[in-house]
C-alpha cells in the first residue's frame, strides 16, 4: 500500500514586504478553516499552499491588514507565481487543481 500523494496550491509571494506576506498568511488560514496551511518561507519569497483549493477573500486582507479596504489587485506586484489554478474575482481569489463548473 503506498501513500497518497497529496496536491497544494496556493500563492507565491515576494518576501519583500513582510507585513502583506504575514496578512497573506492569516488570510488563507481564516478562510481555509478546516484545511492544514502549509507555509515554506524560502527568504526571498514565501510559499503558502493548502491541499486542493486555497481561498483567500478581500474581507480577511483587510482584516489581517487592520485596513478599512484593500483591493485584491494590489497583490499582483508581489505573486510571484502560484500552484493550481487560479480565479478571481473582486471579492476573492481561489487556488485549485479541478475546475468545479
Amino acid at each position: 500500500m503506498s501513500a497518497q500523494h497529496v496536491k497544494l496550491v496556493g500563492p507565491l509571494i515576494r518576501g519583500v514586504d513582510a507585513d502583506l506576506a504575514d496578512a497573506v498568511i492569516s488570510a488563507v488560514e481564516a478562510d481555509n478553516p478546516d484545511a492544514e496551511v502549509v507555509v515554506e518561507d524560502q527568504g526571498g519569497y514565501i510559499r503558502i499552499n493548502v491541499a486542493d483549493r486555497c481561498r483567500l477573500t478581500r474581507a480577511s486582507m483587510q482584516e489581517a491588514l487592520g485596513q478599512a479596504t484593500f483591493d485584491l489587485s494590489r497583490l499582483e506586484p508581489a505573486l510571484s507565481g502560484f500552484a493550481g489554478r487560479m480565479h478571481t474575482t473582486d471579492e476573492e481569489i481561489v487556488w485549485y487543481l479541478e475546475r468545479q463548473d
